[in-house]
């Protein structure tokens, strides 16, 4: 085949992006300074001919970029440069997200499965490893700067003791293979996104729903709680930016 027979197609930038970009822009030049406040979501989404839900997109990619905060009620306001975060947010991220909720929901159902079977063939042992993995999920909410990565690392430990007991060693293998997209590919759009997100009781209380199941070797309860958090944490990731507070 003849070299140059195709040309390259590339990529159109979200309007999302592009909006958000032409705000950058006009604060890095000075047409915008620090605590000026945002044109609002309608005159925004009059000025760029767009959907306010794409607006609003935009405005939440700047939040979490640190560049724009935000005051319920007020409005949108250009951040201090000093007060601006150390870590960059980009419409790639947003992107890398969207693949981050394809795998939650690619493990869904497995992982619910894999869940089911362990509360009938789980050893006492892995039950005490499962154990220990919950309480180090736990104690890494409050464990210094580093506690999105290592609520992660907890985290996939004890799913991963979970899929061990159930005693299947496919299951096993396909949890691994997302594991390690996920590590080599989105890891630190998941440290991002978890550093960004409500990780309190609500969401340690699902894994224990899951532990409870276990412990008492229910696997129809086994499965509905594991399911429940992957489908709440995929809803959750979608959900991050706060169109409220925009």
């Amino acid at each position: 085949m003849a070299a140059g027979l195709f040309e390259r197609i590339d990529r159109p930038r979200r309007l999302p992006d592009e909006i958000a970009r032409s705000i950058s822009e006009a604060i890095y030049s000075g047409q915008l300074k620090p605590g000026d406040r945002l044109p609002t979501e309608q005159s925004l989404s009059d000025q760029f001919g767009v959907a306010r839900t794409v607006v609003r997109e935009a405005v939440s990619l700047l939040k979490y970029d640190g560049v724009i905060s935000s005051k319920r009620g007020v409005g949108a306001f250009v951040s201090d440069v000093a007060s601006r975060s150390a870590f960059r947010i980009s419409g790639a991220c947003f992107e890398k997200r969207r693949q981050l909720i394809q795998l939650l929901e690619l493990r869904t159902g497995v992982q619910a499965d894999a869940s089911a079977l362990a509360a009938e063939a789980r050893t006492a042992p892995q039950l005490a490893d499962i154990s220990r993995r919950l309480a180090a999920m736990a104690d890494a909410t409050t464990d210094g700067q580093d506690w999105a990565a290592n609520r992660l690392d907890a985290q996939d430990g004890f799913y991963r003791a979970i899929t061990e007991a159930s005693g299947n060693d496919y299951y096993v293998e396909f949890i691994a293979m997302i594991e390690r997209n996920v590590s080599d590919n989105l890891r630190s759009v998941a440290i991002k996104n978890a550093m960004a997100s409500e990780w309190g009781r609500e969401v340690l209380e699902e894994h224990r729903a899951v532990y409870r199941a276990l412990e008492a070797g229910n696997p129809d309860e086994a499965r509905i709680a594991t399911r429940n958090h992957f489908e709440r944490a995929a809803q959750r990731l979608a959900n991050r930016a706060d169109i409220a507070d925009v």
